[in-house]
């Protein structure tokens, strides 16, 4: 899922995922560098990115992209997807999830979620199988990994394609693979509110190097050699300037995400009177959001908590205040009742990796007294 959602920060809502003071020297050396030798458009590092992505998604295949919502539309068209074709999404997500699907001319078929994970459930999943099925895409929702070895059974008993979407997934993991390594395309976003960024951007990986060129191809209006188009494609190239960033960022990204755990860990032990994130056994989070629940199924409650923290000093977000099947956009009529209840009780606090002890330790203190408030 790829929005443009903006980073919480302690005293109020900040305009980027990562604070601005981590957009540093390194990154701007790199832009720099890529100015100087005049070759701004895809070329050496954009290839060096990929490269570079490529071991922490166990070797696989990696084709850039101009953003995330690129990389899950030209993943969907080069792994198989064809018009009419159904693939089974969840409904809360960012709209680009199922945005995706329809504009690779084939139908979002919505599922339901698991309350703890807040990923796709994959016992609904099954009971939505159809012969239309073609595929499942589940989510790696806030940094949390999808049960995708549940799914890979489903893929194979039905005979359907795997697909990711890890806009929000960098380094979360099960069982010791990293998301990116479970389906025939992953697509990963490089926005700014991601855990890192190339300024905008997104990754498309494959274990197949036939999808890995038909991705090649599309991204460059069809053509591998200039003038020799094979195929009907796209302009969707990521710039060696976005690159640049992105090759500085990915060497951060391990430490960023440590700290986004420890904070969340310090969250996790201290926070009262709310749910907290859970983490699946066997699954790594990565935090791109720490989201918590107010539970009672009441949007007057959870906005009446928000709007509390936030008078004393504590922003938050609600991410996503309406499923997608929803959004005028689909505008469907669903029984998906654990999707329904996490929109209205899901709240985002801050976690990213610049927040100091004390930040912490201010959250915790006024996040317990209003729910202590609330609470009664």
């Amino acid at each position: 899922a790829e929005d443009g959602i903006r980073d919480i920060g302690v005293t109020g809502v900040q305009t980027c995922a990562l604070p601005i003071s981590i957009i540093g020297d390194d990154e701007r050396a790199a832009v720099d560098r890529v100015l100087r030798s005049g070759m701004l458009a895809q070329g050496p590092e954009v290839a060096a990115l990929e490269e570079e992505f490529s071991a922490f998604v166990g070797g696989r295949h990696c084709v850039a992209m101009n953003s995330g919502t690129s990389a899950l539309h030209l993943g969907f068209l080069a792994g198989g997807i064809q018009a009419g074709d159904e693939i089974i999404v969840p409904s809360f997500s960012f709209a680009a999830t199922a945005n995706s699907v329809a504009l690779a001319g084939a139908i979002p078929v919505f599922a339901d979620i698991d309350p703890k994970t807040f990923n796709l459930d994959p016992a609904h999943v099954e009971s939505l199988i159809t012969k239309k099925t073609k595929a499942i895409m589940p989510v790696h929702l806030y940094g949390h990994i999808a049960a995708m070895d549940e799914f890979e059974k489903l893929a194979s008993k039905y005979g359907l394609l795997l697909f990711e979407d890890a806009a929000q997934g960098h380094l979360a993991s099960l069982h010791g693979k990293n998301s990116g390594e479970f389906s025939i395309a992953a697509s990963f976003s490089f926005y700014p509110t991601k855990n890192m960024t190339s300024g905008e951007g997104g990754m498309v990986v494959t274990p197949d190097e036939k999808v890995a060129r038909t991705l090649r191809l599309l991204r460059n209006q069809g053509q591998e050699i200039r003038y020799r188009n094979e195929l009907i494609g796209f302009n969707t190239r990521m710039t060696d300037i976005h690159a640049a960033i992105g090759r500085v960022q990915l060497a951060k990204l391990p430490g960023w995400t440590k700290q986004r755990q420890d904070n969340a860990a310090y969250l996790s032990a201290h926070l009262q009177g709310v749910v907290t994130p859970y983490v699946a056994p066997g699954s790594t989070h990565s935090y791109h959001q720490y989201t918590i629940r107010i539970p009672g199924e009441s949007e007057t409650k959870r906005d009446e908590f928000m709007k509390r923290i936030g008078e004393r000093g504590v922003g938050s977000g609600v991410y996503y205040p309406t499923p997608i099947h929803r959004l005028p956009s689909f505008n469907l009529t669903l029984d998906l009742p654990e999707t329904e209840k996490l929109a209205k009780e899901c709240v985002s606090l801050p976690v990213h990796p610049s927040l100091s002890q004390s930040d912490l330790e201010t959250i915790v203190s006024v996040c317990n007294e209003v729910a202590a408030e609330l609470n009664g």
